[in-house]
């Protein structure tokens, strides 16, 4: 039994790391459609949308019965308990995905309205995010989820820069508005994403430590 437990445990585990690929590679596909313009790339991210849901229903499965069959107790209650909800959370980074691609079919209709720069960035952080805290996942490594932890304070910070500049735009031709508030919801999809990373953290390092954080990491030195 002891043996099955950890097998299913190695298969969940790979899992997720496979979900949290496809979830990378959404993010990127709709991110190129935003900025080279490319319906087809949207296209793509709602094609990968059922791959990810299927997986969310196959994994919630096998941890459910897991949870029925084994009735763990301590430690791996708390890991399989945080299996369901990464699973969950790489779920939500899918859909910010497809909220991004469908903003991008939007914007195609209409002219560029800036050479998009901080957006394409926010983006490969939140990618790194969402790499790094699944490794961290699967290395029982709660040093490099609160590294994690620490880039949201990044991603929030690019954030408020494309609202503010996104603003500015709006202020100096009405026209821009349609544009630029789209352009302030693919940032703002990109930031939840971020906190899906960053709750994925957060689970490792209660898996670890048996600490209980939210969001931001206490000065371990005060």
């Amino acid at each position: 039994m002891e043996r099955h437990f950890d097998e299913e445990l190695t298969h969940l585990k790979q899992r997720l790391l496979q979900m949290g690929d496809t979830a990378q590679e959404m993010i990127g596909l709709a991110i190129k459609s935003l900025v080279e313009r490319k319906e087809s790339c949207a296209q793509d991210v709602f094609t990968l949308e059922h791959k990810v849901n299927h997986m969310e229903i196959e994994i919630e499965d096998a941890v459910l019965k897991l949870l029925a069959l084994r009735q763990p107790a301590a430690r791996d209650l708390r890991l399989l308990t945080a299996i369901l909800k990464i699973n969950n959370d790489l779920e939500r980074v899918a859909d910010q995905a497809v909220n991004i691609s469908e903003i991008s079919i939007l914007l195609l209709k209409e002219p560029a309205l800036k050479p998009l720069i901080d957006i394409p960035h926010m983006a490969h952080l939140a990618q790194k995010m969402i790499k790094n805290s699944l490794e961290a996942f699967v290395q029982h490594d709660p040093q490099l989820a609160k590294d994690v932890c620490g880039d949201d304070d990044e991603v929030d910070r690019i954030n408020d820069q494309i609202f503010r500049e996104l603003l500015t735009y709006m202020m100096e031709d009405p026209k821009s508005i349609t544009r630029a508030v789209d352009l302030i919801l693919v940032s703002r999809n990109l930031e939840r994403i971020a906190d899906h990373a960053t709750n994925i953290s957060e689970d490792v390092i209660f898996i670890e430590e048996g600490k209980n954080i939210k969001h931001h990491i206490q000065d371990e030195s005060a």
